[in-house]
């Protein structure tokens, strides 16, 4: 503490340090009993819960049942997983024949939706899956007239969490950007 020198000397008692505490030997053990403790990391015991799980995996297809209490019967024999298998195959192949149609059949170019001036148009990611054309409209039209506004939604009608705001006039987006770096300089 500065100035604390000039203090008289029965003060500067209070912020002189205390002297180290003692050692006094522990009340609850025997220091000549104590033994190391061996600890390690984690990995052996990972790489041996692998082993375990591993040695698990290929005992259970021989009918081995040491772990199963007396008349249990194990989850999944091994016909019910091959079969789970093969619907997981069936279906894997089926999402990637569905996605190769989908590809083909994709021509944005052809959609009538998306038009307007890219230069005007306003892209907004992370929408809320409730939000509307109008909550949009007017959120952003303090900053210029909105020509058009279009959330983008699935087939089944729901929010996709993306939006375009098309402005009337190119100044009017520029402003919205300049407005936001000014919100977020200061």
């Amino acid at each position: 503490m500065p100035g604390t020198h000039l203090l008289p000397p029965n003060l500067l008692k209070l912020f002189a340090p205390r002297p180290p505490l003692p050692y006094t030997r522990p009340l609850d053990r025997d220091i000549n009993r104590v033994r190391s403790k061996h600890v390690s990391g984690v990995g052996p015991i990972l790489a041996q819960l692998q082993e375990d799980k591993t040695t698990e995996l290929m005992n259970a297809g021989q009918g081995d049942r040491e772990g199963m209490e007396e008349g249990e019967e194990p989850t999944f024999t091994i016909a019910e997983e091959i079969k789970r298998q093969i619907r997981r195959e069936e279906r894997k192949r089926r999402k990637a024949e569905e996605f190769k149609a989908a590809s083909a059949a994709y021509k944005p170019a052809d959609d009538t939706e998306a038009v307007g001036d890219p230069y005007k148009t306003l892209f907004i990611a992370r929408l809320h899956k409730s939000a509307t054309e109008s909550d949009l409209r007017r959120e952003f039209e303090t900053f210029g007239t909105i020509e058009r506004v279009r959330i983008v939604r699935d087939k089944k009608g729901r929010s996709r969490g993306y939006a375009f705001i098309v402005y009337e006039r190119e100044r009017d987006m520029k402003g919205l950007f300049v407005s936001i770096l000014l919100e977020f300089h200061c």
